[in-house]
């Protein structure tokens, strides 16, 4: 005869408060002495509940993101077709990163980076920290190393599509490597998701596009590397060059190009924001230009047709004698930064209390005690 299997006594739940409490308190003390402090808090504990970031580099930009640029302890992917802007964005948030005191790591997998170029965007490549893995094990593995440093702020992955994986390059030409790619990028996603936070380091992957076959609705459009970097990523940015830009005159020389920044994907603020800005070549988002596109917003620069004034100090006919103007004079166009920033917040804040701001941080109204 077969024996009876044990009974097994299922948890009650508990109706009297005091004894729920008192559950509960065990079961945490058990859960912080197997796992540390901190595993289980209450949602009000953590002291870190504000979002700190990393300032983009533009204006326009951190404005989009809606919190005044790259959340820290965050993935963010990057992605468009060729030449559209993507490494001159992450540039710029590289820059931007070593000003406020962080270490930066660029992973350059495409092995194409201009260093003079990077300079000129007002990073410093002395303290840049600059690798060209052979495959894409050793390039991420060289991430996940210095993300569990915590020594890094900001790392940048360039680019998704050149992580070629190990079998891939030892393999021969034409054989077949199906889902290789997506699965590395699947596995390293899930050990990088949980050390960037807590070490709040901010990872950019930049990536390209791919058309898929046979698509007959909808966008054929897609990015390389699976679905995984799509899930694990904060903030995703489309990039694409919308128009040139050409010097005025006879000549009409191409000299930059409007590139449209979408946030496709935003978890930290509303999504869907566009912003448009100018790239110039050699030079990058024109921060000048910016700052006549807001002045004009905010009516703090006055526009009628071609011409822009300014307070009757500073007239020009057209966008760019308007940039040169404000180039040949900083102080008129800290000036305006200034008010722009003071009409935005909507207090009669003092100018002089602004400057000592840095424009590009979060757009707050200063706290007065």
């Amino acid at each position: 005869m077969a024996e009876k299997k044990a009974k097994y006594d299922a948890p009650e739940q508990l109706t009297d408060d005091k004894k729920r409490k008192a559950a509960l308190a065990d079961a945490l003390r058990t859960i912080e002495k197997n796992y540390g402090k901190g595993s289980v808090m209450e949602l009000g504990e953590k002291t870190d509940m504000n979002v700190e970031v990393i300032p983009t580099g533009s204006i326009l930009l951190d404005d989009a993101l809606g919190v005044g640029g790259y959340p820290k302890g965050r993935i963010i992917e990057i992605y468009g077709p060729e030449s559209s802007g993507k490494t001159t964005v992450a540039l710029h948030a590289a820059a931007e990163a070593q000003k406020l005191g962080e270490t930066v790591a660029f992973i350059d997998a495409e092995h194409a980076l201009d260093p003079v170029y990077a300079k000129n965007l007002g990073v410093n490549i002395d303290e840049l920290l600059l690798s060209q893995p052979d495959t894409g094990e050793q390039g991420l593995e060289i991430a996940d190393a210095l993300v569990s440093s915590g020594a890094v702020g900001l790392i940048i992955v360039d680019s998704v599509a050149a992580l070629v994986p190990r079998a891939e390059i030892d393999g021969e030409m034409g054989q077949s490597h199906v889902g290789l790619q997506a699965r590395l990028m699947s596995q390293a996603l899930r050990k990088l998701s949980g050390s960037v936070n807590k070490t709040k380091t901010v990872i950019i992957f930049i990536n390209q596009i791919r058309e898929k076959v046979g698509v007959m609705f909808g966008s054929p459009e897609t990015t390389p590397g699976g679905r995984a970097l799509k899930f694990y990523s904060t903030i995703r940015l489309d990039v694409r060059r919308s128009e040139q830009i050409k010097t005025p005159g006879k000549d009409k020389n191409v000299i930059g190009n409007v590139t449209k920044i979408k946030v496709v994907k935003n978890k930290v603020a509303p999504p869907f924001k566009l912003a448009q800005v100018e790239l110039m070549y050699g030079q990058g988002i024109s921060r000048v230009s910016e700052v006549i596109d807001l002045g004009v917003e905010t009516d703090v620069i006055q526009k009628s047709g071609a011409w822009y004034d300014y307070n009757g100090e500073i007239k020009a006919q057209g966008k760019e004698p308007m940039k040169k103007l404000l180039l040949d004079n900083p102080d008129k166009m800290k000036e305006i930064e200034a008010k722009i920033k003071r009409k935005q917040a909507g207090e009669d804040i003092p100018d002089e209390e602004i400057l000592e701001e840095s424009f590009g941080t979060a757009r707050l109204p200063i706290e007065r005690e």
